[in-house]
C-alpha cells in the first residue's frame, strides 16, 4: 500500500539558517516513519516552491498527498495562503491540508527542552519566569493560541510565565519582549528571568527576540529539529489522513 506522501510547507526566509533547520526538523520528522516519503516546499524566499513540488508529484503519478502547514498558530498563511497556494495544484492530486502544529503537549515539552538545554533545570521552575516570545500576527485566533499556551506552560509549574511578540505589526497594545521581560522580573517570586522563543527556525524576528532578550538571564533556542516537533509532524499527518472532510483539492 502506498501512503500518501507528506508535503511539509514552511514560510521561508532570506537566512539561510531557516531552510536548513527546516529540513533537518523534515528528516527527522520522516526517520520516525520508515516507508513514508516527505517532501519540503516553501511559501517564499526558499526553493523548493510548494507550486514546483506539487508539479513534480503529479508528473510522478503520486495521487495523494497530505500538506502540513509548518506553523504553531492558524494564522493567515494557514487560513488564506496555503489554501490557495493547494487550489492551484494539477488535476489528479487528492490534497488534504492538516492542522497546524498548535496547541499541542508536545510544542510545551520541546519548549522546556530548550529551557534545559539552555542550563535551567526542573528544580528552577518555581523561582524562574519565562517569557514565551513568538513572532508575533494580527490574527486574534492566533494571539489567543499563544496566550493559551502560555498559560499551559505555566500551570506546569513555571513560577510566571507571559507572552510576549517580535514583529512590529504586533505593536498595537501587545507586549514587547524587552518589556515582558522586565514586567516578569517584577513579579513576586521571580528569581531568574528566561526566554523561551516560541518559533520553529532562525530567521529574522527570531533575532529580534534574542535582542529583546538582553535583559534576561536565560535565552532558550528556537524550537527546531526537536524530538518533540518531529513527533508532531508524525502525528498530524496520521490526524489528517483520519478526518478525510478536510479535502482540500479533489482529484480530477
Amino acid at each position: 500500500m502506498n501512503h500518501p506522501v507528506l508535503l511539509v510547507i514552511a514560510h521561508g526566509s532570506r537566512d539561510p539558517r531557516h531552510a536548513a533547520t527546516v529540513q533537518a526538523l523534515v528528516r527527522r520528522a520522516g526517520a520516525l516513519r520508515p516507508g513514508l516519503r516527505v517532501e519540503t516546499a516553501f511559501l517564499d524566499f526558499n526553493l523548493p516552491s510548494v507550486a514546483g513540488v506539487l508539479d513534480r508529484l503529479a508528473a510522478e503519478g503520486v495521487r495523494d498527498v497530505v500538506a502540513l502547514p509548518l506553523l504553531l498558530t492558524r494564522a493567515f498563511h494557514a487560513k488564506a495562503d496555503i489554501p490557495a497556494v493547494l487550489r492551484g495544484a494539477p488535476a489528479g492530486l487528492r490534497i488534504r491540508q492538516a492542522e497546524v502544529l498548535g496547541p499541542s503537549p508536545l510544542l510545551l515539552a520541546a519548549v522546556e527542552r530548550r529551557l534545559y538545554e539552555a542550563g535551567l533545570t526542573p528544580g528552577d521552575r518555581s523561582t524562574t519566569g519565562v517569557v514565551l516570545a513568538s513572532a508575533g500576527s494580527t490574527d486574534p485566533e492566533a494571539i489567543a493560541a499563544i496566550a493559551e499556551t502560555a498559560r499551559e506552560l505555566r500551570r506546569t509549574g513555571w513560577c510566571s510565565v507571559r507572552p510576549a511578540f517580535a514583529s512590529a505589526v504586533t505593536a498595537g497594545g501587545l507586549p514587547r519582549t524587552e518589556d515582558t521581560v522586565q514586567a516578569v522580573r517584577a513579579e513576586p517570586g521571580v528569581r531568574r528571568v528566561a526566554v523561551a522563543p516560541y518559533v520553529i527556525a532562525p530567521g529574522r524576528l527570531p533575532d529580534r527576540i534574542a535582542a529583546g532578550a538582553a535583559g534576561a538571564d536565560v535565552l532558550a533556542g528556537v524550537l527546531g529539529p526537536s524530538p518533540e516537533l518531529a513527533r508532531l509532524l508524525v502525528l498530524r499527518y496520521a490526524e489528517a489522513l483520519r478526518a478525510p472532510e478536510r479535502l482540500a483539492v479533489a482529484a480530477g
